[in-house]
């Protein structure tokens, strides 16, 4: 039996170390098969409502630190520990934006329409994304029939321009809400609006609606504006804020505009008001009507600042809701 000796095994792994290194495989570090994408895939999701079909197309999501003030009623501590109970950072805010298709198979329905073209570049491709995701889902923004719009805040109206100013959807019919219409725009209340925030509120849905000639169509709640598409009022976040039910046969979705916010903080917490609710209280009231026929119901919630799909149920959890998210269906 031959002995190997510490020397001759020294000496061995030398001459392997050599003739590796000449053959060039040993030294070469090991490559992937492909580089990192580094970016997502357009993001929209299709689910039926009974013969119905709804599109989901997120606008991208914006990120921030939020003020002391995020949540008027309670203090960042408060916050945070939510945020902490529900697996977010603390101090930074993450908010979604889903706009919709709805396809009744007479009508191409667009309800609210994201933060705007002009956004995606200021964003860095962050938000401002509903017209390329709306184009890779195969919809054809000269196609849609109708715009309808829940309330006038940018990220729900922005995107009814491109970003030089010219309408995004210039073969549809923009539909709002009489009783927001009638109040932003009213001079005497802009006049009186705060300082700050609600003063641009009112700026900016002037500039929009003034670049498209203010031609619009008022609705009203509990009317009919497409088959199967029924407008609810649900004031609070502004003075005539509007939800969507979309149903055909059995089937339903609330599609709820802002009657929520994101929703580990404002369902699971009713009672917590937000900064950008115009009368809290009347929000809150809101909120919990609606949460409460969404639970007793077991009917589906399409949340605009939901996590992309933004679809789910709510169940009654201790003095407020918990969303339970639909699963991710492959089949439409």
């Amino acid at each position: 039996m031959t002995e190997i000796s510490r020397r001759n095994l020294l000496t061995g792994a030398a001459a392997l170390s050599a003739g590796t290194a000449i053959g060039g495989f040993a030294m070469s570090p090991a490559m992937a098969a492909a580089p990192p994408a580094g970016k997502q895939a357009p993001g929209f999701y299709r689910y039926k409502v009974g013969d119905i079909e709804i599109t989901v197309v997120t606008d991208g999501t914006t990120r921030f630190k939020f003020a002391d003030t995020h949540v008027t009623n309670k203090t960042r501590d408060e916050v945070n520990a939510a945020q902490v109970e529900a697996f977010q950072e603390k101090d930074m805010m993450t908010t979604p934006y889903n706009p919709v298709v709805v396809n009744t198979g007479s009508k191409l329905v667009v309800i609210d329409t994201g933060t705007g073209e002009a956004n995606f570049q200021r964003s860095k491709g962050a938000t401002g994304q509903f017209q390329t995701n709306l184009a890779t889902a195969g919809i054809d923004r000269n196609a849609v029939d109708m715009v309808v719009i829940s309330h006038f805040h940018g990220d729900h109206i922005n995107g009814l321009l491109t970003a030089d100013n010219k309408p995004v959807f210039p073969n549809a019919e923009i539909l709002v809400p009489a009783a927001e219409w009638k109040y932003f725009m009213d001079d005497g209340e802009m006049s009186r609006a705060p300082e700050g925030r609600m003063q641009e509120v009112f700026k900016n849905l002037r500039r929009v609606f003034d670049a498209l000639g203010r031609k619009v169509s008022q609705y009203e709640p509990n009317k009919e504006l497409a088959p199967g598409l029924t407008a609810i009022s649900t004031p609070g976040h502004t003075p005539g804020h509007c939800s969507h039910v979309v149903s055909s046969g059995s089937a339903k979705v609330y599609i709820q505009g802002d009657v929520t916010h994101v929703p580990h903080l404002f369902a699971r917490h009713p009672d917590w008001h937000a900064f950008y609710d115009q009368d809290p209280k009347v929000a809150e009231a809101t909120r919990r009507k609606v949460y409460d026929m969404l639970a007793a119901e077991r009917m589906m919630v399409q949340g605009f600042h939901y996590p992309f799909p933004s679809v789910a149920f709510v169940e009654k959890a201790g003095t407020g809701y918990r969303e339970v998210p639909v699963p991710w269906n492959p089949m439409i």
